[in-house]
């Protein structure tokens, strides 16, 4: 994958968080600067999402810890366990909401 494809490919994973946030309904507010995107909740409660381009990573950062990201087969899977990011995404909002929610691209 080239540097261009890789841009492209977290610009659109990045896009369809904030679809999926806006479309879960929940009490959050998104901002993009760059290729970083912050959701903050609330309670002032972040997850933070940022591209890593030296290492082609997409990574995931909220009071739970943080998850490494990478393409595999289309998919953007965690490093350390293979979940997949919108499952990840899913739990970690969930955890710090109390509540289930459902987070997904389109």
């Amino acid at each position: 994958m080239t540097e261009t494809e890789y841009l492209r490919d977290v610009a659109r994973v990045l896009d369809e968080v904030q679809d999926a946030v806006d479309r879960a309904q929940i009490d959050a507010d998104c901002s993009l600067s760059g290729l970083v995107l912050t959701i903050e909740l609330d309670d002032g409660a972040k997850v933070v999402l940022n591209a890593q381009a030296p290492t082609r990573q997409l990574w995931l950062a909220a009071r739970s810890g943080a998850m490494h990201f990478v393409q595999d087969g289309g998919l953007w899977v965690d490093l350390r366990t293979g979940e997949e990011f919108f499952a990840a995404l899913t739990r970690v909002v969930s955890g710090l909401l109390g509540r289930p929610v459902t987070l997904r691209a389109a």
